[in-house]
């Protein structure tokens, strides 16, 4: 019988504190503290405002009012900005009638605050959506595109090589949907190795900026963890499986000998790299480009091999470096070809990946990237 009660004094117990937990939540006040001291500090300065637009308009007319909206815009939530919504139009009302019939007030004061409150609602919304508020948000992409520029720095080369990578996002935007990928290892047989990948992915800016992102990430942990030869065929399984509704890219993968001046290129729908120098005439090292990334698996992707020798130098790009508007691919290519030629002719200098992507005649719509890599005679 003891064992009873107690048994039944302990499920009571849970009962009790089970109810007790549901109605504090049920009634305690959604809004966060940090949220209720802010809207009271903003109460008060709408307030303020009222006021003095209601003794002296001509220092605070109805429109001032906009200044409370905007900086709860930054730190409120939607369900706290309604709190505010509602002490802005009791202000705003205030002034307007202190103001009385003929004052100073005028209709546009009002339409403009009225704007306002819809912008700023539809600003906060969006912040919620992103899960931050104020400029978080925005610092948070930065970081996010700071560290996919991070991913393609090139590591530090012996003195006779140099490498210079150039991006440009179409419009000046910060986000691109190219992006490179960088490292030098130690293979097994000895030999030191740099490999570098530049990718394209669909779409461009922004559109393509959380893909490339994404997959930035990815090809950065495949890269010097496996053999040159399974870089791209792994790269595409990874693809296929995002099952992304534009999940396709295209790549150029590059792993030479730093001892030897060896190649090996392969392609994955990316324009073929253009090479020459010291006394040899520059030229496309194939017309063929391959399957993309993310359509077909287990494919066969081009690979073409050759030797940087002193003074030589290669390039590797994207399509919007060769696209001339309203021209054949093969107008942009030979531009590009001659414009490396000029480059190797006066003599390789620090920022020749920026004057050649300067130079190009192609258009800032689409995104743009180019890697030059060149051997010191």
């Amino acid at each position: 019988m003891r064992v009873r009660l107690e048994s039944a004094s302990r499920w009571l117990h849970r009962r009790r504190r089970r109810l007790t937990r549901r109605l504090v939540s049920r009634f305690r006040p959604r809004t966060m503290p940090r949220q209720a001291l802010l809207l009271l500090w903003l109460t008060a300065l709408a307030v303020v405002v009222a006021l003095t637009g209601a003794i002296a308009p001509r220092w605070a007319p109805t429109g001032a009012m906009v200044f409370v909206l905007l900086l709860g815009g930054f730190f409120l939530r939607m369900r706290t900005m309604v709190l505010l919504y509602l002490v802005a139009a009791a202000g705003a009302a205030l002034t307007v009638a202190a103001d009385g019939p003929g004052g100073s007030t005028r209709p546009g004061d009002l339409l403009l605050l009225g704007a306002t409150a819809v912008l700023v609602a539809l600003f906060v919304r969006s912040r919620e959506r992103l899960g931050v508020q104020g400029t978080l948000g925005d610092a948070m992409l930065v970081d996010l595109r700071d560290r996919l520029r991070s991913q393609g720095a090139v590591p530090p080369l012996p003195d006779d090589w140099h490498v210079e990578t150039e991006l440009r996002p179409a419009f000046g935007d910060s986000f691109s949907g190219d992006f490179v990928v960088a490292t030098r290892s130690r293979r097994g047989d000895g030999a030191d190795v740099l490999e570098v990948a530049l990718v394209d992915v669909s779409g461009k800016g922004q559109q393509a900026g959380t893909r490339a992102l994404l997959l930035s990430g990815a090809l950065s942990g495949l890269l010097g963890a496996m053999p040159a030869e399974g870089f791209l065929p792994a790269a595409n399984a990874y693809l296929l499986r995002q099952d992304w509704p534009e999940g396709f890219a295209t790549a150029v993968h590059l792993a030479v000998d730093l001892a030897t001046g060896d190649y090996r290129v392969s392609l994955a729908g990316h324009p073929p790299p253009g090479t020459g120098g010291a006394g040899s005439t520059w030229r496309l090292l194939d017309d063929d480009s391959g399957p993309a990334l993310g359509l077909v698996p287990d494919v066969d992707f081009p690979v073409l091999r050759g030797a940087l020798l002193p003074g030589q130098g290669l390039y590797l790009c994207t399509d919007g470096m060769v696209e001339v508007p309203g021209e054949d691919l093969s107008v942009g290519t030979e531009v590009l070809l001659s414009l490396a030629a000029e480059a190797s002719a006066r003599g390789w200098r620090p920022g020749e990946a920026e004057r050649l992507v300067d130079a190009a005649a192609v258009a800032e719509s689409d995104d743009r990237a180019l890697i030059l890599v060149w051997r010191r005679g």
